[in-house]
């Protein structure tokens, strides 16, 4: 059969450093970081101290104060996200056939603020269980897809991937072939976690992956510079409006780009950490390459997993020479986690977003915090991390890395229409 083509016709953002897609975008050409001292527990016996955390959240223009009650807030930044989408796409739902529209989600913890908090207040306690009705549908990742179809109507297919920190990745590329097996007009799609919790932080510091540079946090995110000392963890959300084109021509719709080709892969190698040789991850890039139907040259932009991991950064780029060859030093690479942080089950659908724009806009966000002499012999400095400025590009197609725990790998390639 012949696959249709989907397009991107909205866009929403709920991040460390912008609370829309319009104000994440101007922070990340601007060079914004959203690394700042926690303010949502005491940190005073945690080792690391700080985290990228959205800020003066307040879902109450979507959501009614009775309802935000019953929700994570996991799921409170997927429907704000949805919401900003589906304004931004002009879709008119009442004209729609709401079983041709689905919602494919992302989301790598879940509930992880109402588990803490309810199974604390029982492990706390005299040993009662006194938990919430609402505290199983507030828990399970796959409410975020069941609480964006209940504000919207949309009865097509709703399901949430959890696959570590390319979670809203895959998510993204199950709408992409939702969409082209003509098994759904439109997909809202996307991610959001909450992970900035004693857990989260108390976890993740124990596995020694993230920062621990507390005296300067703004600057801890260094994406392929020697003193990277670890990810800085984020909280946040993204919404992309995937469409048929046809159907997105027919209603007269803005169409960003074509999302043309995705791909996953798994390393079968560590529990956490990426196989040295990148062999899972290379692959990914070829087999989203093949899916696209166009060569490495064709690449302009590499929004890279880039964690600013010692590990991983280095995996990532091996990978990415396997692949494109001398053509890596034709392109543009960058992290934006370098602003945003990582946001585990969000990244992906946040990276995209950014792809999307860069696209749209002919300009690439930079890679903050590299200094001048932070150079490690282990990273080849002759490719363009666009190191500290944003540089304008004609961008013919962009690509989206993410690789999560476990080694699950995956790609997605959007192009200019």
């Amino acid at each position: 059969m012949e696959l249709k083509r989907v397009v991107v016709t909205g866009l929403g953002a709920l991040t460390p450093i912008g609370n829309n897609m319009p104000t994440t975008w101007a922070n990340m050409l601007a060079g914004k970081s959203g690394a700042a001292p926690i303010t949502q527990f005491d940190t005073e016996k945690f080792r690391t101290k700080f985290a990228c955390e959205v800020k003066d959240f307040d879902p109450s223009g979507v959501i009614d104060a009775k309802e935000v009650r019953r929700l994570d807030r996991y799921s409170q930044f997927s429907m704000v996200v949805a919401k900003e989408a589906y304004v931004d796409s002009g879709l008119d739902l009442k004209h729609e056939d709401a079983t041709k529209i689905g919602v494919i989600w992302g989301s790598g913890m879940g509930g992880l603020h109402t588990f803490e908090e309810e199974h604390g207040a029982f492990a706390t306690g005299d040993g009662t269980p006194r938990y919430s009705p609402f505290f199983i549908p507030k828990v399970i990742h796959s409410m975020a897809a069941g609480h964006i179809s209940l504000m919207l109507g949309l009865k097509g297919p709703a399901f949430v991937v959890t696959s570590a920190c390319s979670s809203s990745s895959h998510a993204i590329g199950q709408a992409f072939d939702t969409i082209r097996l003509g098994r759904a007009d439109v997909v809202f799609t996307g991610g959001a976690d909450a992970d900035i919790r004693p857990s989260g932080i108390g976890g993740f510091n124990s596995m020694r992956a993230i920062s621990t540079r507390n005296d300067s946090p703004e600057t801890a995110s260094r994406p392929f510079s020697k003193s990277r000392d670890g990810f800085v963890l984020g909280e946040g959300a993204a919404c992309l409006i995937l469409e048929e084109y046809e159907h997105a021509k027919a209603r007269g719709a803005k169409i960003y780009c074509e999302l043309a080709g995705s791909a996953a892969t798994a390393d079968a190698y560590h529990m956490t950490a990426p196989d040295p040789s990148g062999a899972g991850a290379a692959n990914v890039m070829r087999l989203a390459l093949e899916d696209a139907h166009i060569q490495p040259e064709a690449i302009d932009f590499i929004n890279t997993h880039g964690t600013s991991t010692p590990l991983g950064d280095v995996a990532e780029l091996g990978a990415i020479k396997q692949v494109f060859g001398e053509h890596i030093y034709a392109m543009n690479l960058d992290s934006t986690k370098s602003m945003t942080g990582h946001l585990v089950g969000a990244a992906g659908a946040v990276e995209a977003a950014a792809c999307v724009k860069a696209i749209e806009c002919g300009i690439v966000p930079p890679t903050i915090n590299h200094e001048e002499g932070d150079e490690d012999e282990k990273i080849d400095y002759r490719i363009n991390f666009t190191f500290n400025k944003p540089q304008q590009r004609d961008i013919r197609y962009a690509l989206s890395n993410n690789f999560g725990f476990g080694g699950l790998n995956a790609c997605l390639i959007f192009g200019k229409i």
